[in-house]
């Protein structure tokens, strides 16, 4: 097993259930400000009376999941699923 190689997250796509506010322009630019992300993508799946569920798909380098549920459950939302992880080792 090689030593001194770390992986690391490079894609998330998440299933999430938010409510109507925040928008999800406010929640795309909590997330782009986090460490280690280059891109966000939120696509709204479903709106029901009180919440949206939304598709969020963050690439970058060194993504860091739990600093991730952190700014989604900050704004009120929930992780229903991890439907896609891309893993890369560094060095």
């Amino acid at each position: 097993m090689s030593q001194g190689r770390e992986v690391q997250i490079s894609r998330l796509v998440l299933d999430v259930l938010k409510p109507h506010q925040p928008t999800i322009i406010e929640l795309g630019k909590a997330l782009g400000k986090l460490d280690g992300v280059n891109q966000i993508d939120i696509v709204l799946r479903e709106v029901d009376v009180n919440t949206e569920t939304v598709k969020i798909i963050i690439e970058g380098e060194g993504i860091d999941y739990e600093e991730v549920s952190e700014v989604i459950t900050h704004f009120g939302a929930a992780i229903h699923s991890v439907d896609e992880v891309s893993l890369k080792r560094s060095g």
